[in-house]
């Protein structure tokens, strides 16, 4: 017997997404797809792929675009990848360096496959950037590399501007939405990358909609300053697809305004909340105050 579908909800005015296809989308999508690199901003259908290509802005998404877990919520394609690219970070730096990046935010997929989860391509692509842009920082969106400390110590002793790693969604939540993560795990990647490296921002991700109580977002909170993540950022979940996670519910931006304020009180240096907010929405004004925020520590 088949499971019903979960009615789908309508979406909401403030979801509304202002479509821009000018002159510099048309660019980076061409030189995106000359260099055979992928990006989190195309793979994940990220809602503000048109606002942040006009404004020359995007994050990379190495190590292909395969990915080997299987998250509800990610439109990303699974499978076993078959081959992992070398010559990659090079191009990356290349791509960042003709977009005259200011700040350069890399991600990947999953890569349960390697024995360091993708950490050496991780650290290879953070030097070819900086080596060819000496005043570009640098933020890394990494996996959970499936608790492999060693794998996360290559990424840090690299010395990425921001280290970022995503939570998804509250602890109750985390076995039914994410696949093979563990909360537990993240939060203990949260805390050992500060202790490798306590001079590195840290920063996570909450998507909201997904059957989060108010209690359970402040708790989760709580978990992530009680490591000393510094950024914290509140996005509302979209179903990529009708056969992915249904949503609970959309948020109300006075919901998302009123977190930002918790998040706040709490202790983060910078907190992005809002119905489109994505992990790297702004990333590049994230810098200077997560910055100024560990330099006092």
């Amino acid at each position: 017997m088949k499971t019903k579908q979960k009615e789908s909800l309508p979406k909401p005015d403030w979801l509304r997404i202002k479509l821009t296809t000018g002159g510099n989308y048309a660019e980076l999508k061409d030189m995106m797809r000359s260099k055979t690199l992928h990006t989190v901003c195309e793979e994940a259908r990220c809602p503000n792929i048109y606002e942040c290509w006009a404004n020359r802005t995007a994050t990379f998404m190495i190590l292909g675009d395969i990915c080997t877990r299987a998250c509800r919520f990610c439109a990303v394609t699974t499978g076993m990848p078959t081959e992992l690219d070398l010559e990659e970070p090079e191009r990356v730096a290349d791509a960042a360096e003709q977009m005259g990046l200011k700040h350069c935010v890399i991600t990947s997929v999953a890569r349960d496959d390697l024995a360091d989860g993708g950490a050496m391509i991780f650290a290879e692509t953070i030097k070819a950037v900086r080596k060819r842009m000496p005043l570009c920082s640098v933020e890394v969106l990494i996996p959970d590399f499936l608790g492999n400390m060693d794998a996360l110590q290559t990424v840090m002793d690299a010395n990425p501007d921001i280290l970022n790693h995503n939570i998804e969604t509250v602890e109750r939540l985390s076995d039914r939405v994410r696949a093979k993560a563990k909360y537990s795990r993240s939060m203990e990647l949260l805390k050992r990358a500060k202790e490798m490296k306590p001079e590195i921002p840290t920063k996570s991700s909450i998507m909201l909609g997904v059957g989060e109580e108010w209690d359970e977002i402040l708790q989760a909170m709580d978990d992530l300053r009680a490591h000393d993540v510094n950024i914290l950022t509140l996005g509302q979940y979209l179903q990529p697809s009708p056969t992915h996670l249904a949503i609970d519910r959309y948020v109300h931006p006075d919901e998302f305004a009123q977190l930002k304020v918790e998040g706040l009180k709490r202790g983060f240096s910078h907190v992005e909340s809002a119905p489109l907010v994505r992990s790297s929405y702004h990333a590049h004004e994230q810098v200077k105050s997560a910055t100024e925020a560990t330099a006092t520590m």
